[in-house]
């Protein structure tokens, strides 16, 4: 259940993680060690510097890492798709909802300048 004080970003990335790490346990082994546990890093690092950024007064530098973590992903989760460890389909899912999560941390990003310029 999402919590009033949650921000969107942060509980998007625990659904992306909840969806993903599932369909990081079906990797072939060789691809599940390397490819697989970076994703799974760097996306636990995505939400880490999310929550970070909820309880900081100067949130841009936690949200440009987030954002820069979840570049990496969508490239390895790329790559994986490329190396056929996941399927077309479930690659396009998870594509939408890194897009989606992207979006959100981006939006936060513009809406943190704005309230700064205002101050």
């Amino acid at each position: 259940m999402i919590k009033d004080s949650t921000p969107q970003a942060v509980e998007s990335c625990h659904q992306l993680l909840l969806w993903l790490v599932p369909q990081l346990d079906k990797f072939p082994r060789n691809r599940r060690y390397t490819l697989g546990e970076k994703m799974e890093s760097n996306l636990l690092s995505v939400l880490e510097n999310l929550i970070a950024a909820a309880y900081q007064h100067r949130k841009k530098s936690l949200l440009d890492e987030a954002n820069r973590k979840l570049s990496v992903v969508r490239h390895l989760w790329r790559l994986a798709m490329e190396l056929n460890a996941v399927s077309h389909k479930s690659y396009e899912h998870g594509a939408k909802l890194m897009v989606e999560l992207g979006n959100q941390i981006g939006g936060w990003v513009k809406h943190e300048k704005s309230r700064r310029s205002l101050a």
